[in-house]
C-alpha cells in the first residue's frame, strides 16, 4: 500500500487553459469501478495511451483518471512547441548521438503526424500552425550553440536558415538577437485547447473522471486506487503521470518536477503590431536552456517564458511565481522597447518531469503496472508518441520505435533529501544568472 503525499495543485493563472474553448468537464468519481485497463493520468501521455487502447480492445472498457481539469495540469501549461528534431537540452548541440537522435527525430514525426491527423479529423480548435521555430541568441556563448546545433543539423540532414541580425526584426519585429537559427518542422499550437479537444473526442470505450485526485495505491493480484469517494479496481494500470508516479512507489528518487514559468499579455491593438512588425505568428526558444522562450499567437498575444524552481512536491508555490512575473517583466521590457507598459494579463507555473540523465522511462514498473514517464521537456511529442506506443506494446505489437524506448536506461537516481533540493535550487539559479541577457 503507498499512501500518496503530494498531489496536483497548480496555480489559477494559466493563460492557455482560461483562453480555450469552453467545454463540460466530465463528472467526479465515486462508488467502486472495476476495469481491465486504468490509465492514471490524462495530459498528452495519458490520453494518447486511452486512445490506442481503446482501439486495440475495442471491447473492454478503458478507464482514464485526472486529478484536475483536462488542460489545467502541465499539458497545458507549456509553451506549445511540437518540436520535429532532437532537443536534447544535455548535449552541447541539442543533437548528441547521432544514432539516437535519428530515433528520436522518427518519435517526434510519429507524434506530429498523430496530432495533425486528429486535430484534422476532430476539428480541434487548438490554433495550430506549421511556422517552425526560432533559436536565438544575444551573447557569444549563444551564438556558439547556434553554431554547435547547426552542425549537429548538418550531421542529421536536416534543413535549417540562419538569419543575422539585420533581417530578424523582418521576421520576429524585434532587434534585440544577433543571430537566430530557423528550422521549418515545429508546429506551435495552443496546448491547453489540444488537450481539452483530444479529451472531447476520446472514443465511446473510454470513461474519463475528471478532479478524481488517487490518495492511495495498493498492488495485489489487481491494482487498487483509492481516492475520498470510491475506488477503482484495474487488472492493468497505466501510469501517465510524470513526476508524480514516484508518490506511488515507483521510480524513487530518480524522478525531478521542475517548474517554469509564463506571462502572457492582452492581445496587441492593430497600432501596436504594426509598431512591432515582423511575422504575426512566430515561436522562439533560446540558446541557452535557462533563457527565455517567446511566443507571437495567432490572436497577437505575447508570451515570455524563464525562470525556474525545483518543487518536490510537484505544486505550484506562490513565491516562486511572484519572482518569475518581476523576471518576466525585464526580460519583455529588453526584446520589446516598442511596446513599453504592455500589460500581462495572466502569470503562471508548470512542471516538467526531467531527469538527471535526460532520460525517459517506457514499459513495465512492476507486475500489472506499466509507465511513459519523464518526458523532459518535450511533453507535446513525447508524450503522444509514448502513450501511443505503450498502448500498442501492451496489445502485443513490437517496431523499432518501441525496442528504442524499451532500451532506454531510463532515469538515473538522484541525491538524497535535503541535499537534493538544495543542490537543485542553486544550480536553477546559478544557471539563471549565467544565462545573462538570454535570460
Amino acid at each position: 500500500m503507498y499512501r500518496n503525499t503530494s498531489t496536483p495543485a497548480d496555480d489559477n493563472g494559466c493563460g492557455w487553459f482560461h483562453l480555450s474553448p469552453p467545454r463540460d468537464v466530465r463528472p467526479g468519481h465515486s462508488g467502486r469501478t472495476e476495469a481491465r485497463w486504468v490509465v492514471l493520468g490524462a495530459g498528452f501521455t495519458g490520453l494518447a495511451a486511452a486512445r490506442q487502447l481503446a482501439l486495440k480492445f475495442p471491447q473492454d472498457e478503458i478507464v482514464v483518471i485526472e486529478g484536475q481539469q483536462v488542460g489545467f495540469g502541465a499539458s497545458g501549461r507549456n509553451s506549445g512547441f511540437a518540436i520535429d528534431l532532437p532537443h536534447d537540452i544535455g548535449a552541447h548541440d541539442y543533437i548528441g548521438d547521432p544514432a539516437t537522435a535519428r530515433m528520436n527525430l522518427k518519435l517526434n514525426h510519429f507524434a506530429q503526424s498523430m496530432i495533425r491527423t486528429l486535430v484534422e479529423q476532430y476539428g480541434i480548435d487548438c490554433q495550430i500552425r506549421a511556422d517552425g521555430k526560432y533559436q536565438a541568441a544575444v551573447e557569444e556563448k549563444g551564438l556558439a550553440v547556434l553554431q554547435a546545433y547547426r552542425s549537429g543539423l548538418d550531421k542529421l540532414g536536416q534543413a535549417y536558415e540562419m538569419i543575422e541580425a539585420r533581417d530578424l526584426p523582418e521576421h520576429l519585429g524585434t532587434s534585440f538577437y544577433r543571430q537566430a537559427l530557423y528550422t521549418p518542422g515545429t508546429l506551435l499550437l495552443q496546448p491547453a485547447a489540444l488537450a481539452m479537444g483530444l479529451a472531447n473526442n476520446l472514443p465511446a470505450n473510454v470513461s474519463l473522471y475528471e478532479n478524481t485526485v488517487i490518495t492511495h495505491l495498493e498492488q495485489g493480484d489487481k491494482i487498487t486506487l483509492r481516492h475520498a469517494n470510491g475506488e477503482f479496481i484495474a487488472h492493468e494500470l497505466l501510469l501517465c503521470n510524470n513526476a508524480f508516479a514516484s508518490h506511488f512507489g515507483f521510480l524513487p528518487g530518480r524522478l525531478l518536477p521542475i517548474f517554469t514559468y509564463a506571462s502572457m499579455t492582452r492581445p496587441l491593438s492593430v497600432e501596436e503590431q504594426a509598431r512591432l512588425g515582423g511575422k504575426e505568428t512566430w515561436g522562439i526558444i533560446p540558446a541557452d536552456p535557462f533563457g527565455s522562450t517567446l511566443r507571437r499567437t495567432p490572436d497577437q498575444r505575447l508570451l515570455v517564458r524563464n525562470s525556474f524552481s525545483f518543487n518536490a512536491s510537484g505544486q505550484a508555490q506562490q513565491r516562486y511565481l511572484e519572482r518569475a512575473a518581476r523576471q518576466h517583466r525585464t526580460s519583455f521590457d529588453r526584446r520589446f522597447p516598442m511596446l513599453p507598459d504592455m500589460p500581462f494579463d495572466y502569470t503562471w507555473g508548470g512542471s516538467m518531469c526531467l531527469s538527471r540523465n535526460h532520460s525517459s522511462y517506457f514499459g513495465s514498473l512492476a507486475p500489472r503496472v506499466h509507465g511513459a514517464l519523464c518526458c523532459n521537456g518535450l511533453g507535446i511529442t513525447r508524450g503522444t508518441a509514448t502513450g501511443t506506443l505503450l498502448a500498442n506494446w501492451l496489445a502485443g505489437e513490437k517496431d523499432e520505435l518501441t525496442d528504442f524506448l524499451l532500451a532506454s536506461p531510463g532515469p538515473n537516481r538522484n541525491p538524497p533529501e535535503p541535499l537534493l533540493s538544495l543542490g537543485v535550487n542553486l544550480n536553477l539559479n546559478w544557471g539563471q544568472r549565467r544565462a545573462g541577457l538570454e535570460a
